[in-house]
């Protein structure tokens, strides 16, 4: 009989005991080296999570936990509903202790993040390393405490009395994971602080150019993106440009006036299911007055797509007739984008050739397909309109489909490969990598993290010395229901998806506040190009609905949310060189 898989176990307790309905197998996933995740098994037993790899590496749990706990000062210390994870941890077979893995990983996350920032400087009578400090104390007594426990609670027998399973160590490590989170984010933003302050000064950029020059003797063309060697990202000289997608289904005059508000450009998205709802049969005056609108009345830049997009929401149902006929999908796609591109090259300033070809969720194209429609899509854009800008969108950043599909591409491989691939032959080049980084909503991909892990994610992609452009920023305003998925028409539905929360449920204020906060992290970058809002508004009777419910700067009737107001000002900080938040600094 074939060897049973090799499998990871985590003890799981809360305060009365184990409660399953926090640790349902939907909400968790395995994650490998690179926090890439990877195929498994995953079942709840009582008291205890199991997780059956399918590859030989060591791999950790990720799982979606209520991250909550006391007060400090004024401030909750509660983080919300947030996916977090263990370190890689080898095979054994008695089980872990969740939390103290996922408090064991978190602490060394935000050292590994204070050693890259160069925050050791801050000294140990800063507040913030006083109060990490604590966590790691707290840490160590969760840690003694596992040593001596004697197997109490919900927990015991398992693993025997040895493994000291016990409800005091979860405590103390559930504390220790709340603060690791709260002092991560917190440096997230100091550090974002520091760096925005010397991007606006223009000072980042004139030293890396001075570095660049001391290294060799060529010099960049004026306003080029910087590479130093070992940096693990590019330095732009531009200050990163902020925008908000716009629904060709609306365009009303108090739309038009929050753009003017808030946006230095507007992204026209092109579902092509929009556009061609039937083969052959384009519809194309929602997107033209828009357009129109944007470059000759407000002034503004466009930035157009993508352009092909095979979500279920996006791709129209005709496609699915060629799914298992690759040659007659090539043709059309490469129709299709050929009709878009030339319609509109006059008008645009950058495309977005494909989104979410790497999550491979609804058509199912092989590995060698993917990679060829994304090449198929460059060349054509770069051939029509070579004055343009071209990106291309990595949806799904964290890449939790990969732990489902294996036909998919990890979000980083997937980029990495066209970067390559784009650097041997300048025809499939991409000027950017665009990235959805969207949390909050009922649906696979988009569950909530915290601003370190936002932050952490960014520099990954920015290590292909790249521009990042953030295209698809997004939270709701409220509440999502969780939902059960279907990835097509007529498949199986899965299990629904809770999407979490950033340290209070979802809510005009708190949308607010995740805006600021993430924008800032954004901006602050200095290898971001443009950070661009995922819908201006949310959808009123009879209008097609966004992709994220309650997702928009505006009410269905136009109503300004404080979300408006929020990226209004961080526009504004970006021009004055003003850091748009609180300052934790001091400066």
């Amino acid at each position: 009989m074939p060897a049973e898989p090799p499998m990871l176990s985590f003890v799981v307790f809360d305060a009365e005991g184990v409660d399953s309905r926090h640790f349902p197998p939907r909400k968790a996933y395995l994650v490998g080296p690179d926090e890439t995740p990877v195929q498994g098994m995953i079942e709840l037993r009582h008291g205890v999570v199991d997780a059956r790899k399918m590859v030989t590496s060591t791999v950790g749990l990720a799982v979606q936990l209520q991250v909550a706990g006391g007060h400090v000062g004024q401030e909750s210390a509660s983080q919300g509903l947030l996916t977090v994870h263990t370190c890689l941890l080898p095979d054994r077979d008695e089980p872990y202790l969740l939390t103290i893995e996922l408090a064991r990983r978190q602490i060394m996350f935000v050292l590994n993040k204070m050693e890259d920032w160069g925050l050791f400087d801050l000294g140990a009578e800063h507040p913030l390393m006083s109060e990490f400090d604590g966590a790691r104390e707290t840490f160590t007594q969760a840690l003694v405490a596992q040593r001596e426990g004697t197997g109490t609670g919900a927990g015991a027998g398992v693993g025997g009395a040895a493994g000291g399973f016990n409800p005091a160590a979860d405590g103390l490590a559930t504390k220790a994971l709340t603060t690791g989170i709260r002092v991560g984010e917190r440096m997230t933003l100091l550090n974002a602080e520091r760096q925005f302050r010397t991007r606006v000064s223009g000072a980042g950029y004139r030293d890396a150019a001075a570095h660049l020059a001391r290294l060799t003797p060529e010099k960049p063309r004026p306003g080029s993106p910087i590479v130093l060697p070992g940096a693990g990202h590019c330095v732009l000289e531009e200050m990163p440009q902020i925008g908000c997608a716009v629904s060709p289904g609306s365009f009303t005059e108090i739309q038009q006036r929050a753009i003017l508000a808030s946006c230095d450009f507007v992204t026209m998205p092109m579902r092509w299911v929009d556009l061609e709802p039937s083969e052959g049969k384009y519809h194309f005056a929602s997107t033209d007055r828009w357009i129109e609108w944007a470059v000759r009345t407000a002034k503004l830049p466009v930035v157009a797509g993508p352009l092909v997009d095979l979500r279920p929401q996006s791709a129209p149902d005709f496609l699915f007739i060629w799914e298992n006929d690759y040659d007659t999908l090539r043709e059309i796609v490469q129709e299709h984008v050929t009709a878009v591109v030339t319609r509109y090259r006059r008008t645009i300033s950058r495309w977005t050739v494909a989104s979410g070809l790497n999550v491979n969720m609804n058509l199912k194209i092989s590995f060698d397909q993917i990679v060829d429609l994304t090449k198929l899509c460059i060349a054509l854009v770069r051939k029509l309109h070579p004055g343009a800008k071209v990106q291309l969108e990595v949806a799904q950043p964290w890449g939790e489909y990969h732990s489902m599909n294996r036909r998919s591409i990890p979000p980083l491989q997937y980029a990495e490969t066209i970067v390559q691939m784009g650097a041997a032959q300048p025809s499939i080049q991409v000027d950017a990598i665009a990235i959805r980084t969207q949390m909050g909503h009922a649906e696979p991909g988009l569950s909530t993290r915290d601003l370190l892990s936002l932050s952490a994610m960014l520099d990954r992609f920015a290590s292909l010395e790249k521009p990042i452009f953030v295209s698809s920023l997004g939270c709701p305003s409220g509440p999502i229901a969780p939902k059960p998925f279907t990835p097509r028409a007529g498949a199986e539905p899965v299990e629904p998806y809770e999407p979490g929360y950033w340290r209070e449920p979802w809510s005009e204020t708190q949308q607010a506040s995740w805006l600021a906060a993430a924008a800032a992290v954004c901006a602050s970058k200095p290898y971001v190009q443009g950070i661009c809002w995922q819908d201006l508004s949310d959808a009123g009777p009879g209008q097609t609905p966004p992709e994220m419910p309650l997702g928009g700067l505006l009410g269905p009737g136009g109503a300004p949310k404080p979300s408006l107001t929020r990226l209004a000002q961080v526009r504004k900080g970006i021009k004055e060189g003003r850091w748009p938040l609180p300052s934790m600094t001091g400066a």
